[in-house]
């Protein structure tokens, strides 16, 4: 690692132990970590923030535990940023791919399947996905606003693990 100016490397405690860092040494480590996971976010992609499928959450569980190491000082502090810009453009790469290949969307991603069609709950499809018909009716509650499964015309399980929902028209 090529070596930084004197002070700074005392200023972030870069040569003690993670036990041995001062207050002001884990704070500044925060500030500097917290400037770059704003500016490594925003290189990556958007679709991270929302955590829309496990796909997203993964880095987001990583990215956390990765910064948190540098800030605490259990890993090295400038190859620990490095690392999570890796990741986060390794997250970006394969959501590219994702988009372009719908298969390799679906393995790193997961689908979506229809749980409800016409008002008729699948229930091979509830059971593959692990949901009772308790949890789908809280979904229809709580995204549908819908109390009764035969007011759906559809009811997506979503690949973010929520459950979309098209109510039927009223005749």
């Amino acid at each position: 690692m090529p070596t930084l100016p004197f002070d700074l490397a005392t200023l972030l405690g870069l040569d003690l132990q993670a036990t041995d860092l001062t207050f002001a040494q884990i704070s500044l480590r925060g500030v500097i970590v917290f400037v770059a996971a704003l500016a490594i976010v925003r290189c990556g992609d958007r679709r991270f923030l929302s955590q829309k499928t496990a796909f997203d959450a993964v880095l987001g569980f990583i990215l956390a535990s990765m910064l948190a190491r540098a800030v605490n000082g259990t890993a090295s502090f400038f190859p620990t940023l490095g690392g999570a810009f890796v990741l986060v453009m390794l997250h970006r790469a394969l959501a590219y791919a994702a988009r372009r290949s719908h298969t390799f969307g679906d393995m790193i991603k997961g689908r979506s399947d229809v749980v409800i069609r016409d008002g008729t709950l699948d229930e091979s499809l509830a059971m593959r996905n692990l949901l009772s018909k308790h949890d789908v009716m809280e979904d229809l509650r709580l995204h549908g606003n819908v109390d009764d499964i035969a007011d759906v015309s559809l009811a997506v399980f979503e690949r973010n693990g929520h459950i979309s929902v098209v109510k039927r028209e009223k005749r």
